[in-house]
């Protein structure tokens, strides 16, 4: 099995795809940590700072060193420059908030998995052109469940997952899994970086609602 199948076998069946920024490695090490014990095993670091690059070669050391298994990926990546130096730091997967097919056409290059985001069909379409197999809706809480609904069968076999807003609340999270979603992207819902506390429940909370949103869709 490739890198790109593992990748997206692993965000299938775990079902959501936690992510967040922080600017402190130490900091976010301990998150990752957090949620890598309550059993999560493939997670999103968002590249929203300058310190973003440092801080993801840390995580991926800290991976290397003390989480087996676990797939680290990179976020909000909007070109080639970006999606290259991430790469050949040990990204395992490449998410994106818009299509460039540029980004799309590197990161297939290198066997990996590309998750682009998209708010329309025609950006949806263009998404398809250029073989991404799982496509992030964002912003998931300005498009809502209801979109979905509504274009899916235009794209049948294609695979979504909405990101940005999605409530951590079960018939948030049953509402978008029957509109035909195959997985969740969890921001700020489930980690806040400047406040961790509970975050440990948070994750327990947050694996066992999208498992019973996932069986009653």
């Amino acid at each position: 099995m490739s890198k790109k199948e593992e990748v997206l076998d692993a965000i299938l069946e775990q079902g959501m795809l936690p992510l967040f920024f922080h600017a402190n490695a130490e900091e976010s090490i301990a998150i990752v940590k957090t949620l890598y014990d309550e059993g999560i095993r493939v997670f999103e670091f968002t590249n929203r700072g300058e310190e973003a690059l440092q801080v993801f070669k840390a995580l991926v050391e800290a991976r290397n060193d003390e989480f087996p298994g676990l797939y680290l990926g990179i976020g909000t990546i909007k070109n080639t420059l970006e999606a290259q130096q991430f790469i050949d730091a040990g990204a395992d997967f490449i998410v994106a908030p818009i299509v460039t097919p540029a980004v799309g056409q590197l990161v297939h290059g290198e066997g990996l998995l590309w998750i682009p985001g998209c708010m329309t069909p025609t950006e949806i379409a263009l998404a398809q052109e250029q073989h991404a197999t799982l496509v992030k809706l964002f912003p998931a809480n300005i498009l809502g469940p209801g979109f979905l609904s509504a274009i899916r069968e235009l794209f049948k076999g294609q695979l979504f997952m909405p990101t940005g807003g999605v409530d951590l609340e079960i018939e948030n999270l049953k509402s978008w899994f029957k509109a035909g979603v195959s997985a969740v992207g969890m921001g700020s819902k489930l980690i806040d970086p400047k406040n961790l506390d509970g975050l440990v429940e948070k994750t327990r909370k947050a694996i066992a609602l999208v498992k019973q949103a996932k069986e009653e869709k």
